[in-house]
């Protein structure tokens, strides 16, 4: 018979492993400096919660100690530029998020005196703070009973629990199953442990059952199942969409424009380019945009994997009367390579490698 798990048990054992070999971060406070009462910072909870949301710990951690370096308080991140921040998350991906991240400092400072509530309610009410951030900062910030439940946590309680419906399915039932875990002892701790179980035994593939501390309160494994769960349902194909970038280089400056400040990429500088359109592709575009006349040079494409769709750009080279109906801001290179997002560095290193230059930076995330 498989076991029935036992959330006393369970909290006792994995609290007990939690202390042993808590991750080391630079926004987490170590399980022993909290007994010891060290607090959380919770702006650099916060901090960190919103740049995990779209990436991994370690490519968020050099990111983070940028940040915290440049902005070490939530005063100094709301009185920041936003060209500044926007130029600095560049690599992290969806831009939404830098922005919200600016609003949300702001707000702190302009409606909290620069305290963030410590509850879950206060904490939504704040730009940019969902469900899950909110669960977050108040389990981890302020010690509140909080279920924090992020794809590490799904995974151990699918298995714990051998939940074979499909996510995202079952996500309703494996939030409901991880409430009942929690308690009011060190609930930030737990909510840490969870993840830290999610992300390094009880992992996507081969989970290591023989190190798990809860393994004998594990029913997937009893049954055989715990590799297998949690299922999920078959994904829809990413959709393509396809456009024309455009560039104009003069000097050692570049032509951009700034995007509206709403959508993909609101507010950033960015190169010129076409509509992104589902309909058209590469060399089937008939309308040559924005303000182009006549042939322009195609110096290739690029290909950009957003979370909703790909992006396939045609590289063009163009000159001041084809953008003539843009309004641009010429920008020296190196700043653009640094201020622009990831899709639009990638164009403007094709350019400049065919011209023998050093290319953008490689390998950052959107």
């Amino acid at each position: 018979m498989s076991p029935v798990p036992n959330p006393a048990s369970i909290r006792r054992d994995l609290l007990s492993w939690y202390d042993a070999n808590a991750r080391t971060f630079p926004w987490r406070t170590s399980p022993k400096a909290g007994r010891d009462g060290a607090g959380a910072d919770p702006y650099r909870v916060w901090l960190s919660e919103i740049m995990l949301q779209q990436t991994t710990t370690a490519h968020a951690a050099p990111f983070f100690q940028r940040f915290t370096s440049q902005w070490p308080t939530v005063e100094a991140l709301a009185a920041a530029a936003d060209d500044e921040v926007m130029a600095a998350w560049a690599g992290l991906g969806y831009y939404a998020r830098a922005r919200n991240l600016l609003a949300c400092a702001r707000a702190v400072v302009e409606r909290h005196a620069g305290r963030f509530p410590d509850d879950e309610t206060g904490l939504r009410t704040l730009p940019g703070v969902g469900a899950y951030t909110a669960a977050a900062v108040a389990a981890i910030a302020f010690n509140q009973p909080a279920t924090v439940v992020d794809a590490n946590v799904e995974r151990v309680v699918s298995r714990l629990y051998a939940v074979e419906t499909p996510l995202p399915g079952s996500k309703a039932t494996l939030t409901a199953l991880a409430a009942g875990l929690v308690h009011t002892t060190r609930p930030g701790d737990w909510a840490q442990a969870m993840m830290d179980l999610g992300a390094t035994i009880c992992g996507p593939k081969q989970p290591k059952c023989q190190d798990c501390p809860i393994a004998t309160a594990c029913r997937g494994r009893a049954l055989g199942v715990a590799g297998r769960l949690p299922q999920k349902a078959v994904k829809a194909e990413r959709p393509r969409r396809y456009g024309v970038a455009y560039v104009l280089v003069r000097d050692d400056q570049v032509a951009l424009v700034r995007r509206p400040p709403e959508g993909l990429l609101g507010g950033m500088l960015a190169l010129p380019t076409s509509r992104w359109s589902q309909a058209d592709g590469p060399g089937r575009r008939t309308e040559p945009e924005p303000g182009a006349k006549g042939a322009l040079t195609t110096v290739g494409s690029v290909e950009h994997v957003f979370t909703h769709f790909t992006l396939t750009l045609d590289v063009r080279l163009a000159d001041e009367e084809r953008l003539a109906g843009e309004p641009l801001v010429w920008t020296p290179i190196p700043h653009a390579r640094r201020a622009m997002p990831t899709v639009f560095k990638k164009v403007l290193a094709l350019v400049l490698q065919g011209e023998g230059a050093k290319p953008a930076p490689r390998g950052e995330r959107t």
